[in-house]
């Protein structure tokens, strides 16, 4: 199960469809309308198991996607009008170069048609289009883009691993239990200004150590994020008979350095509620959050018209077998989100005002069902509980079995005390005779009837 997860996991993707693109090249404020889930089924499996005499296990664990119009509110045609990634973000790192060489791919850019916004397919947008951008980008300014080809948000998702990941087995130590030794064979990360910052913490994010209680924590470290996140014990529940510990994310998670100063690291920050990861994601001014900006700074959700969070829809959260530290119903959710604004030079760019602007948002969920969830179920929990009742049993028939031994010792002992009362009287009493006993006759007188008798 471990090697290959029997766990449906699903992709659901939402779309913030910009509604008035023209007006915010204008400078007026965006309004976006949500569109989806696009869902996806995925299916994970670990290979290149290798274990290690220190105790640990390395392993590449792989995901594959297949759209599932089924559960769909859409197909991977639809249009979706977005801002374009490309674009939009070389503007803002192209910024500090000389004006005339601005100019120079502003007007290459609008020989290709290029736009502020592009209307493109949701499979387009999520798995990769071909976009001669991609070309005058790499030769106009070399290593801008450490890519060549397709574009995509999800390319680098499908048909491929998450890293080297190893980690302890718990053989030697159950506290240990899959916790990260290495990612990519590093005890740290370089993305980011801090020591603490840049620290691969907790596990992979399969399972955590267990015997918990409400004091703990589950940590982990997520490639896709390039950092480490904790998760905070918020309440107790069941799912589906199985007892569990709600974790989720503590507002903390996305502040920034001014909130909250340990995320000091991930700057340069903006408003809290919102991570830059630009240094790990090409240097393109791309953000990740809690979707709709849930448990951000409002300034960020007055900048957009069309934003609705609630902590039902948006907030993320895993429920984990305490005993076990398994997950049994998990929901991911972030958001991605590309800063924009003019840059002079770049007329794609026209009068946009500085806003982060939500491109999608994202929930990886999953849960466990079925023969597996019984399975679990029979071992880990109704077991345990008929064995705590027959525990209960046993000590109750214990008790009565000791109780009835005292009872019948009790009696022993005072059938034996009045036997022992009864024997000194019984030798003191004279010989009792019955009337029909004869009397002894006096050995000297003869025995007249036996006289006669001779």
């Amino acid at each position: 199960m471990w090697k290959d997860i029997p766990v449906p996991f699903y992709l659901s993707a939402y779309f913030f469809e910009i509604m008035n693109p023209e007006e915010i090249r204008m400078g007026a404020k965006p309004v976006v309308n949500q569109r989806g889930p696009y869902v996806y089924r995925e299916h994970r499996y670990k290979t290149n198991i290798t274990f290690h005499d220190n105790g640990t296990v390395s392993f590449l664990e792989y995901r594959r996607f297949f759209f599932r119009p089924d559960l769909s509110d859409g197909k991977e045609e639809d249009y979706v009008v977005v801002p374009n990634i490309l674009v939009m973000g070389a503007a803002i790192m192209l910024e500090k170069l000389p004006h005339f060489l601005k100019v120079l791919i502003s007007g290459a850019l609008a020989g290709l048609g290029q736009g502020a916004f592009m209307n493109r397919t949701v499979g387009e947008i999520m798995w990769g289009y071909d976009d001669p951008l991609i070309d005058v980008l790499n030769n106009y300014v070399p290593g801008l883009i450490p890519f060549k080809g397709k574009f995509g948000l999800f390319m680098d998702f499908n048909n491929s691993n998450t890293g080297l990941f190893t980690v302890y087995t718990g053989a030697t130590d159950i506290n240990k239990i899959h916790i990260v030794d290495t990612w990519n064979g590093l005890k740290k990360v370089n993305y980011w200004r801090s020591n603490e910052c840049n620290m691969i913490n907790g596990t992979s994010g399969e399972m955590w150590p267990p015997f918990m209680t409400p004091s703990s924590s589950l940590e982990f470290y997520s490639p896709d994020a390039c950092r480490s996140m904790k998760l905070v014990y918020e309440q107790s529940g069941v799912f589906k008979g199985v007892p569990t510990y709600r974790f989720v994310a503590p507002k903390t998670l996305f502040a920034n350095g001014t909130d909250y100063p340990p995320n000091e690291g991930f700057c340069p920050c903006r408003e809290s509620g919102i991570q830059n990861v630009s240094t790990c994601r090409m240097n393109a001014p791309v953000f990740i959050s809690h979707p709709h900006f849930y448990n951000a700074d409002p300034v960020l959700l007055e900048a957009v018209d069309g934003l609705h969070p609630n902590k039902e829809q948006h907030g993320l959260f895993l429920d984990v077998h305490p005993v076990t530290g398994i997950p049994m119903n998990c929901s991911i959710k972030l958001q991605l989100s590309l800063y924009i604004k003019k840059v002079a030079g770049i007329s794609q760019t026209g009068q946009i005002k500085p806003v982060v602007l939500p491109i999608l948002w994202f929930g990886e969920s999953g849960a466990i069902e079925g023969s597996v969830l019984q399975q679990f179920y029979t071992s880990l929990v109704l077991i345990p509980s008929v064995l705590e009742y027959v525990q209960y049993i046993a000590i109750g028939l214990g008790l009565a079995l000791m109780f009835v031994a005292i009872v019948l010792e009790v009696k022993r002992q005072r059938n034996a005390r009045e036997k022992s009362q009864q024997e000194p009287e019984l030798q003191n009493e004279p010989p009792q005779y019955s009337e029909t006993t004869p009397l002894l006759q006096d050995a000297s007188e003869p025995n007249q009837n036996n006289a006669a008798e001779a």
